[in-house]
């Protein structure tokens, strides 16, 4: 009898991969909660974040541990006019609207009632004390070329990083690191860093491309702290041509998302273009709430914090005005043909960015995902539908070695998704065992 190989010896049978490159002194595994901005920005009595001692004591009750913020590197040491506004930031949100609300209430993110005052760089200490009272680190990152600003009453922040030209941004992005980092460092708080990303989602940011001048920043930060995980974020890394990706990164901190039957909805009712001629169409009416006003009704935010966020004009009306039930039902009757589609989309992205960190000897990381951006009260991705998605990226990241993961971007505070509590303990217990 002829012995058939058909490519024995090809496939490895090394077993499941153990994340690369992690400093011995970090946790073997991250389950990672997205705070974002928000640890900020929604700080206002009564608001999640008010009282940081509670905010990470509930996270590591529920298992995490690691959170993942916006540092807002360049208000509080990129530029030194700005010293008297970081101790004493106005946090306005979008703005109020003329029927007594306020811009982007029904939003995930932008819902920003405002009305608070805060000293950020201290409360950015009270965060680090915090965290490592309750045996959390922190992944350090910046949205402020993609949203942070548009949330203060005063536009200097935003007009000050803004008037920094394109070619110079990530350099100045690097020294306002090092500044940082050199201050946490002298509080005793430096074994809180798990991770610094020059920015989030360089590439849906008002940055250029990270070739040449984001590479050499990176590069110098790296070498300045040879201790830290440095890199930077992309919200799309090349799945499919991943040796386009550029080895400056210390990590591979890439964003998994899957649109699918999302995208197919987006698309009928065109909410995230700007300036659409017709605009709300009809698909988009026939799933507003009754009485909903016109977008000329409605108004805008100010002109400046539009150009200060990648959220357009008419998601934020859209948002605002949609009807979460009518928005679910519509997911809901036409989910089935995209089900096994976006499955495999997300195994197999996450399989693509592991792999590479993998080959670099760097850890890899997802630091969002799963299935994108949804009103704030619709259920998608809380729903039975989305967890079954949420549960397939983590036993994905995890198969794959992935070092940290999070259980959902709406597994945060801020979202309708922190009440699912025995879901995140439960998964949260499979992501530190490393799905053992």
């Amino acid at each position: 009898m002829t012995e058939r190989y058909l490519g024995t010896g090809h496939d490895s049978d090394a077993g499941r991969p153990v994340p690369a490159g992690v400093p011995a002194h970090l946790p073997s595994r991250l389950s990672i909660t997205l705070w974002d901005f928000s640890w900020y920005s929604r700080a206002g009595e009564g608001e999640p974040y008010a009282d940081l001692d509670g905010a990470c004591a509930d996270a590591a009750d529920l298992g995490y541990n690691c959170i993942r913020i916006c540092a807002a590197p360049l208000l509080l040491f990129g530029h030194p006019e700005l010293s008297d506004l970081s101790r004493d930031l106005e946090i306005e949100g979008l703005g109020a609207a003329p029927d007594g609300g306020y811009y982007g209430r029904g939003t995930r993110w932008y819902d920003v009632p405002g009305g608070y005052r805060i000293d950020l760089l201290d409360r950015l200490r009270q965060l680090l004390e915090a965290a490592k009272r309750h045996g959390l680190v922190v992944i350090f990152a910046s949205w402020e070329y993609q949203q942070s600003p548009s949330f203060a009453r005063s536009s200097a922040w935003f007009d000050a990083i803004d008037a920094v030209p394109l070619a110079e941004r990530y350099d100045h992005l690097a020294g306002a690191w090092g500044r940082l980092i050199d201050w946490v460092t002298d509080l005793g708080l430096r074994s809180q860093i798990a991770l610094v990303e020059l920015h989030n989602e360089v590439d849906f940011s008002i940055l250029p491309a990270l070739t040449g001048s984001g590479e050499r920043a990176l590069a110098g930060l790296r070498q300045q702290h040879p201790d830290l995980l440095i890199t930077a974020s992309y919200g799309k890394p090349p799945h499919l041509a991943m040796h386009q990706v550029s080895d400056a990164l210390g990590a591979a901190q890439f964003h998994v998302y899957s649109y699918g039957v999302l995208d197919a909805l987006q698309q009928l009712i065109d909410i995230r273009s700007e300036q659409s001629e017709g605009f709300p169409n009809a698909m988009l009416r026939s799933l507003l709430v009754v009485g909903a006003p016109t977008p000329a009704e409605y108004g805008r935010p100010a002109e400046w914090k539009l150009r200060a966020t990648v959220v357009t004009d008419q998601m934020i009306y859209g948002y605002d005005w949609v009807d979460p039930g009518l928005w679910d039902a519509w997911l809901d009757e036409h989910a089935a043909p995209y089900r096994l589609m976006m499955r495999r989309e997300i195994e197999s992205r996450v399989a693509a960015v592991a792999a590479w960190a993998h080959w670099r000897q760097v850890p890899a990381v997802i630091g969002e995902g799963w299935l994108g951006y949804t009103p704030l009260n619709a259920w998608y991705e809380e729903s039975e539908y989305g967890l079954e998605f949420a549960e397939c990226g983590v036993d994905a990241a995890l198969r794959a070695g992935v070092w940290g993961v999070v259980l959902c971007s709406n597994a945060a505070p801020h979202h309708p998704m922190w009440t699912l509590r025995d879901w995140q303990r439960t998964v949260n217990a499979r992501v530190l065992s490393g799905g053992a």
